[in-house]
């Protein structure tokens, strides 16, 4: 791909759809609470990593194709998102809970950091469709830390909100 076709792809494409997905988490939590949408939200955010294994492999030059990839896995995380920000707020929840979410934040920004500090190394020893495999891999604590999360049936959820 060229430059300015990375560029569209997730400048454009891949932003719209990460802002869909937020917009749309947001509202599903406002609705139905996060307890009824973690899971969903759980799997939109990890289950995309796939993509880029099909993607590794496929290698598609087609631009329609590359563009609906980034666009789902961009949107599941902007869905996704919005669980790991709810629970961030549940658990900042008590008398210092802006100076909890704020270090809540800071412990986030470093999970996200270290780790991409060392993709590039682990790209190169284990070579590029290894890695999107590691990194599918790599998303199974996330799912395990879901499973011990404690959440009231109405934590998010606006009082007197639909349940349709």
């Amino acid at each position: 791909m060229t430059t300015a076709e990375v560029g569209i792809v997730y400048g454009t494409v891949g932003v719209i759809a990460l802002m869909a997905g937020g917009l749309l988490g947001g509202y599903a939590v406002y609705r139905k609470g996060l307890k009824y949408w973690l899971w969903i939200m759980v799997c939109a955010m990890h289950l995309p990593d796939l993509i880029f294994v099909y993607l590794s492999y496929a290698l598609p030059s087609n631009l329609l194709i590359i563009n609906i990839a980034v666009a789902v896995e961009q949107f599941g995380y902007g869905f996704g998102f919005t669980a790991f920000t709810m629970v961030m707020i549940l658990a900042a929840e008590g008398e210092y809970k802006t100076v909890h979410y704020a270090i809540g934040t800071g412990f986030m920004a470093l999970g996200m950091m270290l780790p991409a500090m060392f993709s590039g190394w682990i790209q190169e020893h284990i070579g590029y469709q290894n890695f999107f495999i590691w990194v599918v891999v790599s998303t199974i604590p996330g799912f395990i830390v879901t499973a011990l999360i404690k959440i009231d049936p109405d934590f998010g959820k606006k009082a007197g909100a639909d349940s349709k």
